[in-house]
């Protein structure tokens, strides 16, 4: 993957780590909801940090590190200098982010047109939030992949993927269970080479053939 890939995932992740009450009195009335419900949001906050601590040395400046150290990165209405270091880095990811996917959506109008029409449907309609059910090559060209795409964006049922003149895959065993991301294609010798992130576990799926067919499994 070039664009969408588990790196660009992790720092999305740290993006919104780093989101921030605007106002003191929003996190007074949040920290006094936490202390009504018994929630120990310390702890919470602990737990957090303690998960995002290495994707959140490996995206931000070295500003920041003092603050991740000693943990007052998450705890507590956060000081002026630690919001404006934050607000500057949080602009200059999202324009990144930005221009990734300008860079890719202008790759994609390039060589839509030298798609299969199977291939342009499963780009255009989301499979986001897909999850999958099974995967099985019952012969060396042809790959089956059933979702659940009942917490998705399309289709609300269980698909079927029929890959046909599969060259290459790229898939995990026990991959069932594993959520759709995102995906990005590319143009491969009259076929196509297909790239997809997907969650639990955190993977990228390449998978390159010459066809794809989707079926709504009633």
């Amino acid at each position: 993957m070039k664009y969408f890939t588990k790196d660009w995932y992790d720092e999305m992740q740290v993006l919104g780590f780093l989101t921030f009450h605007e106002t003191r009195e929003e996190w007074e009335e949040e920290l006094a909801y936490f202390e009504e419900e018994g929630i120990d949001y310390k702890e919470i906050g602990r737990r957090d940090l303690e998960e995002m601590r290495p994707d959140l040395f490996k995206f931000l400046p070295e500003s920041f590190h003092p603050y991740i150290r000693n943990g007052t990165i998450n705890a507590g209405f956060p000081p002026q200098e630690l919001r404006d270091m934050a607000k500057q880095w949080e602009a200059e990811c999202e324009a990144r982010m930005e221009m990734l996917g300008d860079d890719y959506s202008r790759h994609y109008e390039v060589i839509k047109q030298e798609l299969p029409a199977g291939a342009i449907q499963l780009m255009e309609q989301s499979l986001h939030g897909a999850k999958v059910l099974s995967v099985e090559q019952p012969s060396d060209d042809v790959l089956l992949v059933k979702l659940d795409c009942s917490g998705g964006f399309h289709y609300f049922t269980d698909i079927q993927l029929t890959f046909t003149g599969v060259r290459e895959t790229d898939i995990p065993a026990g991959f069932e269970g594993a959520w759709w991301l995102y995906n990005e294609i590319y143009l491969e010798d009259g076929g196509f080479d297909l790239h997809v992130l997907f969650d639990s576990p955190m993977v990228e799926v390449k998978i390159i053939a010459n066809d794809i067919k989707i079926e709504v499994l009633e």
